[in-house]
């Protein structure tokens, strides 16, 4: 299984720099400041859409995370067919 560093731990739901603990929606306030580091300045009536986007984000990649793919070859082991038909190569 291939590894790759991020800019912080997968386990978290924060970025750098910021306290982690219990996973709770992030206040408007807090998404403008994760924005303004991140160099993306929000206007004020965008505070609250951003915090509730970040939280359905959040949401889905903690269902994708649980998920099993153990058994799943890597997506250079499929090769598109003719007609949609899919042919796995399971020896990549």
């Amino acid at each position: 299984m291939t590894t790759h560093s991020s800019t912080y731990s997968s386990a978290s739901a924060s970025p750098p720099g910021v306290a982690s603990g219990p996973v709770s929606e992030p206040a408007p306030a807090e998404a403008a400041r994760w924005a303004q580091r991140a160099g993306l300045p929000l206007a004020e009536d965008r505070h609250a859409v951003v915090a509730a986007t970040a939280e359905h984000i959040r949401t889905v990649v903690s269902v994708l995370r649980e998920l099993d793919f153990a058994d799943t070859p890597p997506a250079a082991a499929y090769r598109a067919g003719r007609g949609g038909e899919e042919k796995c190569h399971a020896d990549v």
